[in-house]
């Protein structure tokens, strides 16, 4: 009997397939699908987002943030 090989379908980042270049901070709806309850930034590894992108996201919550617009930890 041979055994089941898994594939895991590697994600695709959703700024690539959509070709946005720029992130905007003040897109909060965007931002929070990034941002878990307790408000931490998701890695690239569970986002699926690439290594450019995953950059630009982190400074656009990192700017929302500093504005207040997001908040920095979850009571």
């Amino acid at each position: 009997m041979r055994k089941r090989v898994f594939f895991r379908r590697r994600k695709v980042c959703k700024f690539c397939a959509d070709r946005i270049d720029y992130i905007d901070y003040k897109d909060l709806k965007l931002l929070q699908h990034f941002t878990p309850e307790r408000s931490k930034i998701l890695p690239r590894r569970i986002s699926g987002t690439c290594a450019k992108h995953q950059r630009v996201l982190q400074r656009a919550i990192k700017r929302a943030r500093h504005l207040a617009l997001l908040s920095f930890a979850a009571d």
